[in-house]
């Protein structure tokens, strides 16, 4: 079996990993990457290992991005993110990832995209998935990514140097609005549901947020308690279906079916007591909501920045569920503190009304990332076959 090889440098961004390629490795023909791309995540596996390629059968692990030159005026690169999926033929480009964003400037320098200016440097990324701007600043020491540093992030071991992500104008990434229903609440009529009464909010990548409580859960439970509840996800894939054809992302169910990636489902609750992967418990008054998400089917160990910024700004807007499940003591104009399965993750949020219209300035936080390695990436060239249309 004869193979092939393309240049690929591997990284860990915030809590995901992904290839990370320049668009000069990959075919001239847009069409032949993402089969590519497959082949070297071990995709499709009917046992959701990936053993035979990069992948880490979960979604947080099986994720592609494609890093070169910028056209647009305001942006050094243009950054594009495919989720990849595991046990299908198929790469989504519906959403952004939001912690694979921060591996992005470190690779930008590091292959000489985007030249380091100074002890810090600031790299301005055009994601093409959501057509957004994202600001990273990190440290550039003697003109090179410093990885090594004190700053720990829920769901990593270890620590390193801080990457502040500021997303630009983050409302309407996915469908244009930051309230793609003109509306801070909702009913979605689900059949097999009945009414459940739901957020839909659009910032940095789309998300539908439902009371943990409305739907027979407490807000705590932990991945692995989940995924041995096929019901339960079969119930939060059918509010996923539901809100993205009620939010204009696809124009009926059977479509929404394919189409995974977005939006993203939260169930939130009240601050309480949270436990956490490592077995400890994060106290009522260390954070101000807590939230499970959902993608591509799979719970999350951490949530995904973008969800975590998109939360972070249902919580600026009155009368959202998010923003109804504060305490009165949490102040507007802190950054919020979201309680989730890894620990607490701090995210920022500059919201405001104005004439009755809800907007979202920016949204800010901090990760980590580290190059793991850089080299060539082979695959069987009896794995490369057409993708699923999506």
């Amino acid at each position: 079996m004869s193979q092939i090889s393309i240049d690929a440098v591997f990284m860990r961004g915030g809590t995901s990993k992904a290839l990370m390629i320049q668009p000069k490795s990959l075919p001239s023909q847009r069409e032949d990457w993402d089969p590519l791309f497959c082949a070297a995540m071990g995709t499709p596996d009917p046992y959701g290992r990936q053993l035979n390629g990069m992948g880490g059968g979960v979604s947080s692990l099986s994720k592609i991005c494609i890093v070169g030159p910028s056209s647009h005026p305001d942006a050094d690169v243009d950054y594009t993110f495919g989720q990849v999926a595991i046990k299908e033929r198929k790469v989504s480009y519906q959403g952004n990832c939001g912690n694979m964003s921060s591996a992005v400037g470190p690779f930008a320098v590091d292959q000489g995209l985007v030249a380091a200016h100074g002890d810090t440097t600031t790299v301005r990324i055009y994601n093409t998935n959501t057509k957004k701007i994202i600001h990273s600043t990190f440290a550039t020491p003697n003109g090179q990514t410093q990885y090594a540093g004190e700053l720990s992030i829920p769901g990593v071991g270890g620590t390193g140097s801080p990457i502040k992500l500021e997303f630009i104008e983050p409302g309407g990434a996915t469908t244009g609005q930051l309230l793609p229903t003109g509306q801070v609440k909702n009913t979605l009529s689900i059949p097999e549901l009945g009414d459940l009464e739901v957020s839909m909010v659009d910032a940095a990548n789309a998300a539908v947020f439902v009371r943990a409580a409305d739907i027979g859960l407490t807000g705590l439970e932990l991945p692995d308690e989940l995924e041995r509840r096929p019901e339960m996800l079969a119930k939060l894939e059918l509010i996923r279906t539901h809100a993205s054809v009620a939010m204009g992302i696809t124009p009926d169910l059977e479509t929404a079916k394919t189409v995974t990636l977005v939006p993203f489902v939260a169930f939130v609750s009240a601050a309480q007591d949270n436990p956490t992967l490592s077995g400890e418990v994060v106290r009522t008054s260390d954070m101000d909501i807590v939230a499970r998400v959902i993608s591509s089917g799979q719970p999350h160990r951490a949530l995904p920045l973008t969800v975590s910024l998109c939360t972070a700004v249902a919580a600026r807007i009155t009368g959202t569920v998010v923003a109804d499940l504060l305490s009165p003591e949490v102040r507007t104009d802190a950054a919020l503190r979201l309680g989730m399965p890894s620990g607490v993750l701090t995210v920022d949020a500059s919201v405001h009304q104005n004439q009755g219209h809800w907007h979202a300035h920016s949204g800010a936080f901090y990760r980590t990332a580290n190059r793991l390695f850089e080299g060539r990436v082979w695959i069987n060239q009896d794995d490369i076959k057409p993708c699923l249309p999506l």
